[in-house]
């Protein structure tokens, strides 16, 4: 796609296989009169729907790239998987795996829009967020953020994995944008230490771009759904932790 950026797209990161949390995502865009949008990936691994998310997704045909958990489900052998992946990948078929190792782990389109899934060099690394060493998480410094982004000239970059919603501006003019997460609010990791991201909302978040004048508008939208059908969900398929995450919005509530 080589066409610049001229109406409003929306950006869709981090679905986990949350199908009500993307339903009402994609009824939210409809209301909008918006029909475009570009998925940075992480789309199926989680314990709710990984199978309905791959049919209402993949036929919409946008474009797409593969997140670090995608990357898990088409390398690592289903006996080694984690909790998440694995579920996910017993409802998988073998047309959404193929999907899955067909995509890249970055791209350009629209001309001037660059999408990465954690950073330009890797999609298991925040970006916009740092942890520290006793597990708790910051904000990352302008220093930090502008040190990944170097020999990058799009002016839109769009990031996801951290599944916290946010919109930055780089000292060069470049704006980067992480839409936040549709179908996972919170949720914990052992890497690079122990820590907790949480958004404090059970609404699935995504963002609408729109270039106006050399300058990018982006909003972002917080869309309820049925999040205690989906936590539900969670908790028959023996993950309490996903449960309350997706009815709270915070990990530990």
């Amino acid at each position: 796609m080589v066409e610049r950026l001229r109406h409003e797209i929306c950006r869709l990161a981090d679905i986990h296989g949350n199908a009500l949390a993307l339903e009402a995502v994609l009824r939210d865009m409809e209301g909008l009169g918006l029909s475009e949008a570009v998925n940075l990936g992480d789309v199926f691994s989680g314990p709710l729907e990984a199978g309905r998310t791959a049919q209402m997704l993949m036929g919409r045909g946008f474009p797409s790239i593969r997140g670090n958990h995608d990357r898990y489900l088409i390398e690592h052998d289903p006996a080694e998987m984690g909790p998440s992946d694995r579920v996910a990948y017993d409802q998988l078929e073998a047309a959404h795996l193929e999907w899955i190792a067909g995509l890249p782990p970055t791209r350009l389109v629209f001309g001037d829009v660059f999408m990465c899934h954690g950073t330009p060099q890797s999609d298991s690394v925040y970006w916009l967020e740092k942890v520290e060493g006793d597990g708790r998480v910051r904000p990352a410094t302008l220093a930090e953020i502008e040190a990944e982004a170097e020999g990058g000239s799009a002016g839109l970059i769009l990031c996801a994995h951290t599944h916290i919603p946010r919109c930055l501006r780089l000292s060069d003019g470049r704006v980067v944008v992480n839409p936040g997460s549709i179908g996972c609010p919170a949720y914990d990791d052992g890497a690079p230490v122990y820590h907790v991201m949480q958004t404090g909302t059970p609404n699935a978040s995504y963002a609408v771009v729109e270039k106006r004048e050399g300058a990018y508008d982006v909003t972002f939208r917080s869309v309820p759904y049925a999040a205690q059908e989906a936590s539900a969900l969670a908790a028959r398929n023996g993950r309490a932790d996903w449960a309350r995450s997706l009815a709270t919005g915070w990990f530990g509530a």
